[in-house]
């Protein structure tokens, strides 16, 4: 004990010594600034100080009124503004001016491609957000998806860090331009919901490096996050809140974040091991009394024995009051101050968050899009046709101010003159139950997930005697949710048989597939003749979905993840390390997640990351780069002609991978390194440039322990999608 001790009171001393006031901004950045922040703290008390450091009720954190610091407002948000939370349970206060817009969620966002859209999303929630008077908004979330089985997938964005990078910084920055803190989440590797608040995450430091860290750091770098929150899970042994080498070392010394790293509700330890460690925030820990918590008045205890310096408290202290300036809540006249809630433009921002998003996988004989001058009967089938997801997944659930199901989309834009048939199709045969994260079954089931007899025979009745019959498939809240991870890949309820059935009377059927994660899409894709993803996609989805169907809007979506051919092709089942053994979860499968792994190792997908069709057709040029050899300062200068051969405006994304295949390490077949969604009117082209620095190109070296860019030749791959390339140039790298 006296040892632990020792060292607890030698690392205080280290980091005082050192520069452990790693917050502070440097007083050649922004004098002013510090100096007011400096002689704010020269004023107050410890416990005016410590009460500035932890929640004071669920979403609330103490201010000092006699030095005209307010209290501070978070809120749930990562794709609408959270409904008002009581201030001491979990219960809603049943507000009337609550009812936020509704966005599609994270993983849909990732499916449109579209940074321009991520920042028009990040400029609505924070309207919303300063309209409801919160000051920090949580999200958004850019952990990697790294198991179809993942809880929160939905939540997040994509298997791939560059894309979860590119759409990151611009949400980021709208948001903070309405003067709203954004939160990014959840730091680090929480890749699971399983045993989130035990379970041991060890990875190597390439990993870190190269999958589960760059969303995080361009969140800092590029983005300017002004808050970080930590994950629940434990990463190489410390708990993410206390872990000195995520907090100071990574995100403070090497990234230069400025900002208050903050814990996950409920997410505290410790008080001198997570002071030192550099959290500042600590909220949610579940005791009642709100001057028990770690950083209350514990923490003024550690500072009056010695065990944490005043200063790691003044450094703390400073990063919340850097915060509170930057978004003006210090200086509430200069705030954002056109705040609003629900406007049309807001519902026009998430119904072309939703039509975007959405993506055509399979389309035999052009199928889609419906001619509806010709069809005068359509069977909608499906729960998912008439279910409401904006009120599931616990943290992310949003009280919309309404949500349109795919059937009230499709009766209210086709009902006057098309009949529409609806029959359930499948039965909703779970009941969630929250805080299953300890390994234990998610679901009270009813049944083992056999169709009743009674309601599959009358979808096949009403897909028969209809023109064309159109299955709202997929997952629900019960499955794609904080709190539980699902416990197979397959869809559930017995819908494979009810797709298989419906298309045996019924050539001319369309499967949309409702879910934030991957499913098992292949008897899917044998035997149905459409198929479409259509998400979680807010509180235009029906209407979206509709437009896509009948061709009002052309599809332009891509997959932000690979689907499986089957789950242990998936790499973290195939090395049998998801979710862990023994409270410890190893990430054997290292760099190769997602697409990587299925390409370098040549296995088949259903579907494969970055896929799209589309209703018209779209022509490359021939592909150029502005010289044939570079040095690692160099950015490379990739130019085409795209264009839109065919009949319908439309988009396609242009990808551009990049392969190291001479390397002294092992690596991926190709990766990801720029894209460009580009819209054209029939007939119309335009030239691309895509920039690419070659400092991308690098892996990190664990022998060096940086990133290393080897000279010599890399592959550069046009595509539009992982698997399908257009055109390839190899250029040189001295």
């Amino acid at each position: 004990m006296k040892i632990k001790k020792l060292m607890t009171a030698l690392l205080a001393t280290f980091l005082v010594m050192h520069g452990g006031l790693q917050g502070q901004v440097s007083k050649k950045e922004n004098p002013q600034m510090e100096k007011r922040i400096q002689k704010l703290i020269s004023k107050m008390t410890l416990k005016e100080k410590t009460g500035l450091l932890h929640g004071n009720s669920k979403f609330f954190v103490s201010g000092v009124s006699r030095l005209g610091i307010p209290e501070w407002s978070l809120s749930d948000g990562p794709h609408g503004v959270r409904a008002e939370i009581n201030r001491h349970d979990w219960g809603y206060s049943n507000w009337t001016t609550d009812s936020a817009t509704y966005f599609p969620t994270g993983t849909a966002f990732a499916a449109a491609w579209n940074p321009e859209l991520a920042r028009r999303r990040g400029e609505v929630l924070g309207e919303e957000a300063r309209f409801r008077k919160k000051d920090v908004l949580l999200g958004p979330g850019v952990n990697i998806i790294r198991s179809p089985l993942g809880g929160r997938n939905f939540e997040y964005m994509s298997e791939d860090p560059y894309l979860n990078a590119r759409l990151a910084v611009p949400y980021i920055q709208g948001l903070q331009s309405r003067d709203v803190a954004a939160s990014v989440k959840h730091y680090l590797a929480n890749n699971q919901e399983t045993n989130r608040t035990t379970v041991d995450v060890l990875m190597s430091e390439r990993a870190l490096r190269e999958i589960y860290l760059p969303a995080f750091k361009a969140a800092v770098e590029e983005g300017g996050s002004y808050t970080i929150m930590n994950a629940y899970n434990k990463f190489r042994g410390d708990w993410c809140s206390e872990n000195i080498y995520i907090n100071r070392t990574l995100l403070r010394d090497e990234m230069g974040f400025k900002g208050v790293t903050m814990t996950d509700w409920g997410g505290s330890h410790s008080t001198v091991k997570a002071a030192l460690a550099g959290l500042d925030l600590e909220m949610g820990t579940m005791v009642d009394d709100y001057n028990q918590w770690y950083f209350a008045d514990p923490l003024i205890e550690a500072v009056k024995s010695g065990a944490v310096p005043e200063s790691i408290v003044d450094e703390k202290v400073a990063n919340v009051l850097r915060v509170m300036i930057q978004t003006n809540v210090l200086d509430p006249k200069k705030r954002f101050n056109k705040a609003s809630m629900n406007t049309p433009e807001h519902q026009q921002a998430a119904y072309q968050s939703a039509v975007e998003s959405i993506v055509l996988l399979k389309n035999e004989n052009n199928l889609l899009p419906l001619d509806v001058n010709k069809i005068n009967s359509i069977a909608v089938l499906g729960d998912n046709a008439t279910r409401l997801h904006a009120n599931g997944g616990l943290s992310s659930e949003i009280k919309a101010l309404y949500e349109i199901t795919p059937l009230q989309g499709i009766q209210n834009k086709l009902g006057d003159r098309i009949k529409i048939n609806y029959a359930q199709g499948y039965e909703k045969l779970s009941t969630f139950v929250e805080g299953s994260n300890n390994g234990q079954n998610p679901g009270n089931f009813k049944g083992g997930g056999e169709l009743d007899k009674a309601v599959l025979k009358e979808a096949i009745e009403t897909a028969r005697k209809s023109d064309i019959a159109i299955i709202y498939a997929g997952l629900n809240h019960d499955y794609d949710t904080e709190s539980s991870d699902k416990q197979g890949y397959a869809l559930p309820y017995g819908q494979v048989q009810l797709i298989q059935e419906v298309c045996k009377v019924n050539p001319r059927t369309i499967v949309v597939i409702i879910a934030g994660s991957p499913v098992d899409m292949a008897a899917i894709d044998i035997c149905a003749p459409a198929v479409v993803w259509g998400w979680f996609n807010g509180m235009e989805a029906g209407n979206a979905i509709t437009d896509i169907l009948t061709g009002k809007e052309t599809p332009t979506g891509k997959m932000p993840f690979s689907v499986p051919v089957s789950l242990d092709q998936s790499p973290a089942h195939a090395y049998n390390n998801f979710p862990g053994q023994d409270l410890v979860v190893r990430y054997d499968e290292d760099i190769l997640v997602g697409y990587r792994w299925f390409d370098t190792k040549k296995l088949p997908v259903v579907y494969p990351f970055g896929y799209g069709l589309s209703y018209t057709s779209f022509e490359f040029g021939q592909m150029n780069t502005d010289k044939t050899e570079y040095t690692v300062n160099d950015s490379i200068e990739v130019s085409f002609t795209l264009k839109n051969t065919g009949l319908r405006k439309g988009a396609e994304v242009a990808q551009l991978y990049v392969s190291d295949p001479v390397c002294s390490v092992m690596r991926p077949a190709k990766e990801l390194k720029a894209f460009e969604k580009v819209f054209l009117n029939p007939g119309e082209s335009r030239e691309v440039i895509l920039k690419v620095p070659v400092g991308s190109f690098a892996f990190w070296s664990e022998a060096e322990n940086k990133f290393v860019v080897e000279p010599g030749e890399f592959i550069l791959s046009l595509a539009t999608s992982a698997q399908d390339i257009k055109q390839t140039l190899r250029i040189l790298v001295k």
